[in-house]
């Protein structure tokens, strides 16, 4: 890739499809307005009806989208990108990989090692097994979603000895002030160039400021995400480890 622009992308949020806050028009206009971000991913729990949404309006803004899903695998979620068809819930993490490739889609690990994470907060030993049987195609080594400092330390060191696969970051936005809060810093400016960036494995992961006043933001939002969840129970399904593990 010959250009040398440098561009950020949000490569996971939240709508209220599933359990965010904030309606497709919303997010698309703050990031456009408010952020400086030129792509970014809607990535629902299970659905990817906001993000064809989200699609359809990018024309709209001065920003490309990228369909995507948060899909609850059983062991943990698994984000898949540039998606033409939803991937139900259920699926092992392989499984669902391969779906998302036989789209032509990417398969990115979100917060590896947090509970809803396919490692969980003790799984570092399986990481390396899992690159070579798993067949992803990033892993998320940072996500601004507070409480989650130690799993991000713990996926930046366990990426710091080169996995084969990209590094990425995002927001895990479920409030749209926490839309591009973590981030993916890619070569170029567009979706595709975004893909290419990733499969060149030439991207990195970086996070915005403003840590405590999100942390509150999300605090005060927690029972709305709450209701936002229960309202879309079958889309915002978590794995069966994540549920033991929340009511431990």
């Amino acid at each position: 890739m010959s250009t040398q622009v440098w561009s950020k992308a949000d490569l996971h949020i939240h709508s209220m499809h599933s359990d965010g806050l904030a309606s497709v028009p919303e997010i698309l206009e703050y990031a456009a307005s408010e952020t400086d971000l030129t792509v970014i991913a809607i990535t629902d729990h299970n659905t990817i009806e906001g993000a064809l949404f989200a699609k359809e309006l990018e024309e709209m803004y001065d920003i490309e989208v990228v369909v995507g899903e948060e899909v609850s695998t059983t062991e943990g979620h698994v984000l898949g990108l540039f998606l033409t068809e939803e991937i139900p819930p259920g699926l092992t993490p392989t499984e669902t990989i391969r779906r998302i490739s036989e789209q032509g889609g990417i398969a990115i690990i979100p917060h590896p090692f947090s509970a809803r994470g396919v490692f969980g907060p003790f799984g570092r030993s399986k990481l390396a097994d899992a690159v070579r049987d798993m067949a992803f195609n990033a892993l998320e080594v940072y996500n601004s979603v507070p409480g989650l400092i130690w799993a991000n330390r713990l996926a930046a060191k366990m990426f710091s000895g080169g996995l084969g696969v990209a590094a990425v970051g995002g927001s895990d936005a479920h409030v749209l002030r926490a839309v591009g809060k973590g981030y993916t810093v890619f070569r170029g400016s567009t979706a595709e160039e975004l893909r290419a960036s990733i499969d060149a494995l030439e991207t990195h992961a970086e996070a915005d400021r403003g840590g405590l006043a999100l942390a509150f933001r999300y605090m005060r939002s927690i029972p709305q995400i709450r209701r936002r969840q229960a309202f879309n129970q079958e889309r915002c399904k978590v794995s069966r480890r994540s549920m033991a593990s929340e009511r431990a």
